[in-house]
This record gives structure tokens, sequence and C-alpha cells, in this order.
């Protein structure tokens, strides 16, 4: 598991940025802030790739180079992970791509548990496209880890699409309890994380947490 929080970087100045009420308010900041983190985490999860050995012809002689030996595919959860997708676009300019429509029903956990309940609230799935997944690299993008149950339930519904080699999924910011569910539930899929947060509060939301991270970049909704 890689966490951005746990290292020096710039990753946690637009990570604070995020999170900052005073800022939040220009939601081309954080649309912008979103895929700026994106980056960073795809440029990451890009040095685990395999890399193919070749040439490349300049205007003066021939260089080595190191390409991409399969493109990724990037799959993101509409609406909230939009612009956290185009940052890792913007690295892995020739990816194809996958999109899940899906939402959790509102719910209250029982206080004083870690545990999730299932029954406390229902996923719903509405649309998912995706190319062939069989053999490639998945990566599964959404800006928060809350429960993981979203993530959980666009990822088996990918494999209908095909078994991947390998599946990252990435996040702007976690829930110690959904880390806990994917690892459990998912424990083939390698973590990526802008933080770890405090905790779920009785609405399942994240703690300290940025707030909807959808109403933030594109407005509210009825």
């Amino acid at each position: 598991m890689f966490v951005f929080a746990q290292q020096a970087s710039i990753a946690n100045q637009y990570i604070a940025e995020l999170r900052d009420l005073r800022l939040q308010a220009d939601r081309a900041r954080f649309r912008r802030n979103l895929e700026r983190l994106g980056e960073l985490t795809a440029y990451e999860i890009s040095r685990t790739m395999a890399y193919q050995n070749g040439t490349v012809q300049t205007p003066l002689a021939v260089a080595e180079s190191q390409t991409l030996l399969q493109q990724p595919v990037l799959a993101t959860i509409m609406r909230a992970g939009l612009p956290f997708h185009q940052g890792f676009l913007n690295v892995f300019d020739q990816a194809d791509n996958a999109f899940a429509g899906a939402y959790r029903t509102a719910a209250r956990r029982q206080p004083d548990t870690d545990e999730l309940d299932e029954n406390e609230f229902d996923i719903v799935m509405e649309y998912i496209s995706s190319p062939d997944l069989s053999g490639r690299t998945l990566i599964l993008i959404d800006p928060m880890l809350a429960t993981g149950r979203s993530l959980e339930q666009v990822y088996h519904s990918l494999l209908r699409y095909g078994i991947p080699a390998q599946t990252h999924i990435a996040a702007a910011i976690a829930s110690p309890e959904g880390v806990r569910y994917v690892q459990t539930q998912l424990p083939q899929c390698h973590l990526w994380l802008g933080a770890i947060d405090s905790h779920l509060n009785a609405h399942y939301y994240i703690v300290p947490g940025l707030g909807d991270a959808g109403d933030l970049a594109f407005g509210g909704k009825i």
C-alpha cells in the first residue's frame, strides 16, 4: 500500500487544498487539484509497470528508449471520479478507459463499532462500459474510499469483461474501515492513497475528509 501523506511531497499541498473549506468554493481549483493528485498517483503506479527497450530516431542520431509494454485500462466511477481520472489520463494518454455509474443509498452505521453492516445501505449500479480486461493492468480510480463497497461491486462487475493481470485501486482520501474492507475482500488489488483519515461517521462519510467530491467538482444535485 502506498500513501502520499506518509512522506513529504507536493502531493500533500494538493490534498490540503482539496480539504480547505475556504478554497473549495473555487470548483476549477478543486477539479485541478484532484487532477494533479491523479497525475502524481499515475506516475507512482507507472514505476511498477513493465517496459520494453527500443530506439527512437532523433534529428541527430538514434537514442535508446523505454516504453510501456502494454497500456493500462483506467476505470472510474462517475461523476466524482472524473477529475481524478483525468489526471491519470494525462499521464497514460493512450490508455483504454472504463466507466461505471454507481451510487449508494442513504444510510446510518451502527454506533460504537468499526464493523460495516451490509444491510445498512445498498449500492446501485446503473451503467458500466469497458474494453477487454483480459491480462491487462486495471487501475480503478475513485477519489473517496469510504466503506469500500462501491469499489468492490464495480470491480466484480468489471470482471465480466475479462480477468486483469493486476489491479490497482487509487483514492485521494480513504477511511481506515474502507482500507481494511478492501484489503480483506480484494486482497489481490494494490492500494494507492493520498491520505488515510480518522474514521467514518454515522452517515458513512470520511472524517475529516473533504466533503462530497462530486458536488465540490460539479455542483450540487437533487
